[in-house]
C-alpha cells in the first residue's frame, strides 16, 4: 500500500489478505510507514508489517515473494523507501488501483480503473469473479466497507455509483456491523484533535472568494502544540468546501522533511492536472495531494499566486 495509509489503502490490502489466507495462500502486508491509530481495530491489523520499523523483516518477504499486490497507490514513489526494493523485485507484480496515470511498465500484470470509488471496491470485483466468491466473511467485509465508506465521503461523492451500493447491501449481508466500523474510524479520536480542529479553522484558514477558493495551512508549531499524529489531519481539507461557493478547497502542512498539500474540489475543476502541474502531485479529478520542498510561507504565497490564472475556471 502506500505510505501514510487511509482507510482505503489498508482496508484493500487487509481484505484482500484474509481472501488470500482463506484461499490457502501464506500472505504477509507491508505498509512503507506507520498508520493512523483509528485502523488499528481492523482485523488482521496487528500483523501488518511497518517498513520503517522492521525494514530487514520486510525486504526478506519482498525479495522471496512469488507474487506481489500493490494496492491504491499508481507509481512505486507512493511507498516511500519501498520504492527501490519493489523496482528491483524480480517477482509478478499486480497493481490494483483507481488512481490516475499509473505508472504500468513497473507492473506485471494490473488494473487501473478511474471509474471507481475506491480500490476496496475493485477487491471487492476481483473476489466476487474469483470463483471463491463463497468464501467472503465478516472480517473481509469490515476491510472492504471501510475503504469503501472513507473514500466515497461516507456515499456522498460523485464517485458513489449504484454498484457501490449493491456492494455495502451485500457486505451487509455477511453479518457485518456498519455502525461499528463508523464509529471505529469517526468516533476514536482524543481530545487535542477536535482543539486543533477549532484553532485551524480559526486561525489558519483563509477564504479567498474572488476565487471561490479556501486555503489553510498547518505550521509545524501546531503539530507540536496539540501532539498532532498520524491520521488526525484526515479529512480537514473537506470542512473548506463546506462554505457556500466554495469550489477549490488546499491544505498544506509543514511536515519536517517537506510540505504536504492536499486539494479537494466540487464540480469540474479538475485538483488533478492541478496537482500535477503546480505541487509534484495528482490524484483523481476532486480529490488530490501534492508537496512543496520549499517553506511554508513560500509555498502558500506561491499557492495564491498560481490560483489568479484560474480565476475563470473557478467561477
Amino acid at each position: 500500500m502506500h505510505q501514510k495509509p487511509d482507510g482505503d489503502a489498508m482496508g484493500s490490502s487487509l481484505g484482500l489478505y484474509h481472501f488470500l489466507k482463506a484461499l490457502g495462500h501464506d500472505v504477509t502486508v507491508i505498509s512503507p510507514t506507520n498508520w493512523a491509530n483509528f485502523l488499528d481495530w481492523m482485523p488482521g491489523c496487528s500483523e501488518v508489517v511497518d517498513f520503517e520499523q522492521r525494514k530487514h523483516y520486510a525486504l526478506d518477504i519482498i525479495n522471496n515473494a512469488e507474487v506481489i499486490f500493490c494496492l491504491d497507490f499508481n507509481v512505486l514513489h507512493r511507498t516511500k523507501h519501498m520504492e527501490q526494493p519493489l523496482t528491483d523485485a524480480k517477482c509478478t507484480k499486480i497493481l490494483i488501483d483507481h488512481h490516475q496515470q499509473p505508472q504500468e511498465e513497473a507492473f506485471t500484470y494490473g488494473i487501473s480503473d478511474t471509474s471507481k470509488s475506491s480500490t476496496c471496491e475493485m477487491v471487492y470485483d476481483f473476489i466476487m469473479s474469483s470463483g471463491h466468491a463463497d468464501l467472503l466473511n465478516i472480517a473481509m467485509a469490515e476491510c472492504l466497507y471501510t475503504g469503501l465508506m472513507t473514500d466515497t465521503g461516507s456515499f456522498r461523492f460523485p464517485a458513489t455509483t449504484a454498484s457501490v451500493h449493491r456492494m455495502a447491501a451485500h457486505l451487509k449481508e455477511t453479518g457485518m456491523n456498519h455502525t461499528k466500523v463508523h464509529e471505529s474510524i469517526y468516533d476514536s479520536f482524543l481530545e487535542n484533535r477536535l482543539r486543533f480542529i477549532g484553532h485551524a479553522l480559526l486561525n489558519r484558514m483563509e477564504v479567498l472568494y474572488e476565487y471561490n477558493t479556501s486555503l489553510m495551512y498547518i505550521t509545524r508549531a501546531d503539530l507540536q502544540k496539540f501532539d498532532i499524529k498520524t491520521g488526525d489531519t484526515e479529512g480537514l481539507v473537506n470542512y473548506l468546501l463546506t462554505i457556500q461557493g466554495i469550489k477549490l478547497g488546499a491544505i498544506v502542512i509543514d511536515r519536517d522533511e517537506e510540505r504536504k498539500w492536499s486539494f479537494r474540489s466540487k464540480g469540474d475543476f479538475d485538483v488533478n492536472t492541478f496537482a500535477r502541474k503546480h505541487f509534484e502531485g495528482g490524484g483523481h479529478k476532486n480529490a488530490a495531494g501534492g508537496r512543496s520542498s520549499e517553506s511554508l510561507e513560500t509555498t502558500v504565497k506561491q499557492f495564491k499566486e498560481i490560483i489568479k490564472a484560474y480565476h475563470n475556471q473557478l467561477q
